[in-house]
């Protein structure tokens, strides 16, 4: 028979085996994180895979048409740290009132990166869904480090909310 004095000692054992175990865990999730962001740096191209189904690409003036100003404020979040959206209240980033229909590189008092101060005409929604989909590809070497957009739905909501902010 095991007395109490045992019993403690190896159920204490296997409770601290337990704790090491989930410390363990937790320092390799924190280590190595398994989500994905951004792009991968390299892609591993393999022969002889199964064929991928071609991605139907989505026509941006119809997503636009059907874009929601609701949704549009709540994605304007991720933008609300850079940018404000009173007249002349610039940020990190140009304030964006009257953005859609404004020229490039126009927001006064605004320091603009040579790459978005050298380029001509306007913002129009599908500048803005170029930009807001890769600022580096639609303008390398903008000081702007966000990593874009990638949900056309999204992109399609927040310039349909950025439309009704100014004139």
């Amino acid at each position: 028979m095991l007395d109490t004095m045992t019993f403690t000692k190896a159920a204490g054992g296997v409770c601290g085996a337990l704790l090491v175990f989930l410390l363990g865990k937790w320092a390799a999730e924190e280590l190595y994180h398994v989500e994905a962001h951004g792009e991968a740096s390299y892609v591993i191209e393999v022969e002889g895979g199964e064929d991928t189904a071609a991605v139907e690409e989505i026509d941006f003036d119809t997503v636009l048409a059907s874009a929601s100003v609701e949704e549009g404020a709540k994605v304007f979040r991720k933008c609300s740290a850079c940018h404000k959206l009173e007249a002349g209240e610039n940020a990190a980033g140009p304030y964006l009132y009257g953005v859609v229909g404004r020229d490039k590189g126009a927001a006064q008092g605004f320091s603009y990166s040579d790459t978005l101060a050298s380029m001509e005409g306007a913002w129009t929604p599908e500048n803005l869904n170029g930009f807001l989909e890769k600022p580096s590809d639609y303008a390398p070497g903008t000081s702007m480090g966000f990593a874009g957009l990638k949900k056309v739905e999204e992109r399609a909501d927040l310039i349909a909310y950025l439309a009704t902010i100014g004139g």
